[in-house]
């Protein structure tokens, strides 16, 4: 990969569908880990979800970059036993299957460990590996009760746009895994990583939870402001939405300052945040009385010089122009395929995978051989 890569020489078998397994094995090979996805010998569902690219999926085309491709039938003894020999050799297993699945194909965590006791096995699930149910995003976000605190609060409650259901679990796998790893390294042992969708969603309740949990406070929805500050959240301007965020009483006196109106200052409604927080039923109406005489940009360019935190909301397209997009080979070889970077930077290393994704079972014969050369080289 051109540098050290952290995960070189790991093997990772993912024999995963969908988003969030295939996301966590994508994580692991953008950072120089093996990774092998196993697939149907029609390929995974994920692969046809809207045809993006030419017979490509957006799913596909992303969540399998870095990877390489087997095609095998487990419903055959001898795709069952191609598996059991990767993963004899492999230190990573990734599943997301329905709970259940695995062990009646015959790899079930002990039946796996025992052939290979350093193996860290991750099972994501929906419910955990107990529960026979599927997961799906838009079921997980909702029972995991943050769409009840987003969208107005008249309104009906909204899920996030993005599918961060099956994304946080992949953070989470990832996350496990590391942990995992770093236990192995002491023990010599592999373990069990249980990743239940669920579980992610009800942790990103944070304080929400807690305010609930300790003291009894109900969170309701508020639109895109916060509970316990104000202003926090958005607001009208002459040509769009501001997103305002005044976290302390620091903050507030300077934004009365940039915005002329220092009397707010002053007015015992409005001087503290929690007299803010009270009262922000009469203050709303004025702030946005001020901040309709002037665009979204104004206000931007203004508030900057003043150091308070404010900013416009973004289309998909204006996001995008903020990072460095990064380009890989289209699978048919003829086309390129650009996708947003991985959120952070290791010693200044390229944020893109080291292979384009794969086509459908594309590397069977290779990585077959490959395991053939290991066992061969072991005698």
């Amino acid at each position: 990969m051109g540098y050290d890569a952290p995960f070189e020489g790991l093997k990772v078998v993912a024999s995963s569908q969908g988003v969030s397994g295939p996301y966590a094995g994508m994580l692991m090979a953008q950072y120089g880990a093996s990774v092998v996805k196993i697939e149907p010998l029609e390929g995974e569902w994920g692969r046809f979800i809207r045809r993006d690219y030419d017979k490509h999926s957006a799913f596909s085309v992303t969540t399998n970059l870095g990877k390489r491709s087997l095609a095998l039938d487990l419903k055959s003894e001898e795709g069952k036993e191609a598996l059991r020999k990767l993963i004899h050799d492999a230190d990573i297993f990734i599943e997301n299957f329905r709970p259940g699945v695995m062990e009646r194909l015959g790899f079930g965590l002990s039946v796996l460990q025992a052939r290979n006791p350093g193996l860290i096995y991750c099972s994501i699930s929906g419910f955990g590996r107990d529960v026979p149910r599927a997961g799906y995003d838009l079921v997980l976000q909702g029972m995991g009760g943050i769409p009840s605190l987003t969208g107005e609060p008249d309104g009906t409650p909204a899920k996030c746009g993005a599918s961060v259901a099956d994304l946080v679990t992949g953070l989470n796998a990832v996350q496990g895994i590391l942990a995992a790893l770093v236990r192995r390294e002491r023990t010599g042992q592999g373990g069990l990583v249980d990743v239940p969708m669920i579980d992610g969603q009800v942790s990103l309740l944070t304080y929400h939870a807690s305010a609930l949990l300790n003291a009894g406070v109900t969170p309701e929805r508020l639109g895109n402001h916060h509970p316990s500050i104000h202003p926090y959240g958005t607001y009208q301007t002459r040509d769009g939405h501001l997103n305002l965020a005044i976290g302390n009483d620091g903050l507030w006196r300077r934004f009365c300052k940039a915005i002329g109106r220092e009397e707010w200052m002053e007015d015992p409604r409005f001087e503290t945040n929690a007299s803010r927080v009270s009262h922000r039923q009469e203050l709303d109406p004025e702030i946005e009385a001020v901040l309709v005489t002037d665009t979204v940009q104004g206000w931007c360019a203004l508030l900057s010089e003043h150091g308070i935190p404010a900013g416009p909301i973004n289309s998909v397209s204006e996001a995008l122009e903020m990072v460095d997009v990064v380009a890989h080979e289209h699978p048919d070889g003829e086309h390129t395929v650009r996708s947003a970077p991985l959120p952070y930077r290791l010693d200044n290393a390229a944020r893109c995978a080291p292979r384009r994704a794969p086509n459908l079972g594309e590397h069977t014969n290779e990585v077959i051989a490959e395991w053939e050369s290991l066992v061969s080289d072991s005698v």
